[in-house]
């Protein structure tokens, strides 16, 4: 099973998990993960944690700032050349499935076009295409998110979960991950 990790989730880790977790287990299991590839950090992922709550995620995971670790864990992942399997299916359901329509009424073709390149380029969308080309590879993906399905704060396009849902990757949020993996005997204090 291959985890992508968004930034909010890995913010939650640090935030609410890893202060309790006196004995660093988890903090331990989870670098492990990513080192063997099991948990996947992609480029535009570690740009946000650099800014992100004034880089508290990189603070608290020094090995995600450390050029050895990185290097050997191929740590981000590099998205600038990733491709959609199936690019004219994907791009109509981005104009029609996954767009806010009455967001979408009040823009001018040139602004959505200029907000759909935005979106595509994002960690958000990266992430979802990644999955996309390990789904297509036989690997059974799940995209780490905290955010949920409904409430869009009036955004043009959906959030990550209901893309998602759109295009069968399963999706969790951070504690449904850790309860998911098994043999990590967390004591947190």
């Amino acid at each position: 099973m291959k985890v992508v990790i968004d930034t909010n989730s890995l913010l939650s880790l640090v935030r609410y998990y890893l202060p309790f977790d006196k004995k660093g287990v988890l903090f331990q299991f989870i670098k492990s993960k990513i080192e063997n590839g099991d948990i996947i950090i992609i480029d535009k992922v570690l740009e946000e944690c650099t800014y992100n709550s004034k880089g508290l995620v990189l603070s608290k995971l020094p090995y995600l700032t450390d050029k050895v670790f990185l290097k050997a864990s191929k740590v981000p992942y590099k998205t600038d050349s990733l491709l959609v399997p199936n690019t004219r299916q994907f791009f109509h359901q981005l104009n029609t499935v996954f767009v806010n329509s009455p967001i979408k009424r009040k823009l001018t073709e040139v602004e959505f076009e200029n907000q759909k390149s935005s979106f595509i380029e994002s960690a958000d969308m990266k992430q979802v295409i990644l999955s996309l080309n390990l789904k297509n590879q036989g690997e059974q993906v799940i995209i780490v998110t905290e955010e949920t399905e409904s409430s869009n704060d009036n955004k043009l396009f959906k959030k990550i979960p209901a893309i998602c849902k759109e295009l069968e990757i399963d999706t969790m949020t951070l504690p449904e991950l850790i309860a998911k993996y098994d043999g990590i005997d967390i004591d947190f204090q």
